[in-house]
């Protein structure tokens, strides 16, 4: 059958979506819901057909995930806390990203918190400089375990010693949004017990700036153009959007296959990505790479990355650019908490299987207040986010392990996040 629409019908539907889109979306899972709330149960699975509901089935006082189905874009949630006994609740969204740490409520009381999260889709549209087309994501990677950083919907994973989410509303946020690009390191991991600074990130900023993280797990400079994340960036960015940039691990790779190095191929791609921030009104950010967690006799502390540590440096200054030197503070961090403590943050699957490169929820929290310190230090407009109290790390002061509570994922993984596997 062939279907014809008025124009001026096909103007009216569009409005209408665009109103629903616009709409807050507001959940309650009290036994009572609120006029305007729409009601949640234990039993509210998600389905397509109705648009939202939890993952897996909710079980009382365990961690739980629920979605919601969203089009693309920058959103404020806002949660109320609390329950007749008293609470402690975790939020992550999508892939881990930390957004709430351990709110505690009383008995009989609430607590009202809000943060901003980012949805997003594979698909790039067409743009003045930019080619219809779609992110080329890794099988299985990125479309299993990691699917939920690409549906159309967010997903919220309710965490904590007594998560107690009394009702949810999710409203369209016009926001700046702060890019994350980079490799294993940076990259949301779906499992633990893995974990990545930009994972840890959100936690230290305040509602009203989006991060939405771009990195992916065993790539380099020239992975992002090649698989057009940096181009996903582009068609999303809006004038005086940052965009942190931090590759070097995977890099190394292509000096062993005689195709690149440091101070050539890796500087050339450095500046393609900042030519291409910039001709979209952005603000490029080069953060050099950590290091590995490397210790010798004597228990000093290794340097296996201070080439592309240098060559990042150079670019920044080059090109006249932000720069953050995160080689340069973990070199310290890893000193200071020494060769048998420093084990506490890098992830470990079990006895005598400890990965040297990437990093615990610890480990991975320690390093994102080491970058957004040094947003502050660099000057950078989107540091004005930084969450009182925050943006002042210390690397030889480091948070003590003892007192780290963020709670660990119900997910978890045996599969080393791609990368080099010659440098555990």
């Amino acid at each position: 059958m062939n279907h014809r629409f008025h124009p001026a019908a096909l103007a009216l539907l569009a409005v209408a979506c665009a109103a629903q889109a616009q709409a807050p979306r507001k959940f309650d899972f009290s036994d009572k819901p609120a006029p305007g709330y729409t009601a949640v149960s234990p039993a509210t699975d998600y389905t397509p057909a109705r648009g939202y509901g939890y993952e897996v089935p909710a079980a009382g006082g365990k961690p739980s995930y629920f979605s919601v189905d969203l089009p693309e874009g920058n959103y404020n949630v806002t949660v109320t806390l609390g329950g007749a006994a008293e609470g402690s609740t975790t939020i992550k969204s999508e892939l881990r990203r930390l957004m709430l740490e351990n709110v505690r409520t009383a008995a009989g009381a609430t607590a009202t918190r809000t943060f901003t999260v980012n949805v997003r889709t594979p698909k790039i549209p067409a743009g003045a400089t930019l080619r219809a087309g779609s992110v080329a994501l890794k099988a299985p990677r990125e479309t299993v375990q990691e699917a939920w950083n690409w549906d159309r919907r967010l997903t919220l994973e309710f965490n904590g010693a007594a998560p107690a989410v009394r009702t949810l509303e999710i409203a369209p946020a016009e926001v700046p949004t702060l890019f994350l690009l980079g490799d294993s390191t940076v990259s949301d991991q779906p499992g633990e017990p893995y974990a990545s600074w930009g994972q840890m990130l959100p936690r230290f900023f305040k509602p009203g700036i989006a991060i939405a993280n771009h990195a992916q797990s065993g790539e380099t400079y020239r992975d992002s153009l090649a698989r057009r994340r940096i181009d996903k960036i582009l068609s999303a960015m809006q004038p005086g959007d940052t965009v942190l940039m931090q590759f070097g691990h995977n890099d190394q790779k292509q000096i062993k296959d005689g195709k690149g190095g440091p101070f050539t191929t890796y500087k050339a791609e450095i500046k393609a990505h900042v030519d291409a921030i910039r001709a979209h009104s952005g603000v490029p950010v080069i953060i050099s790479p950590m290091e590995r967690r490397r210790f010798d006799d004597q228990g000093k502390a290794g340097i296996t990355l201070q080439d592309y540590a240098d060559a990042a440096r150079q670019s920044a200054r080059e090109l006249g650019v932000a720069f953050i030197d995160l080689h340069a503070m973990s070199v310290p961090l890893y000193q200071t908490l020494g060769p048998e403590a420093s084990k506490a943050a890098f992830a470990s699957t079990g006895p005598g299987h400890l990965d040297n490169t990437h990093h615990s929820n610890y480990g991975a929290y320690e390093l994102a207040q080491a970058v957004a310190a040094g947003m502050r230090k660099a000057g950078l407009p989107a540091a004005s986010y930084i969450a009182d109290g925050y943006g002042a790390f210390d690397p030889v002061r480091p948070d003590p392990f003892a007192s780290f509570a963020v709670p660990a994922s119900p997910t978890h993984s045996n599969e080393r996040p791609l990368g080099d596997e010659t440098n555990q």
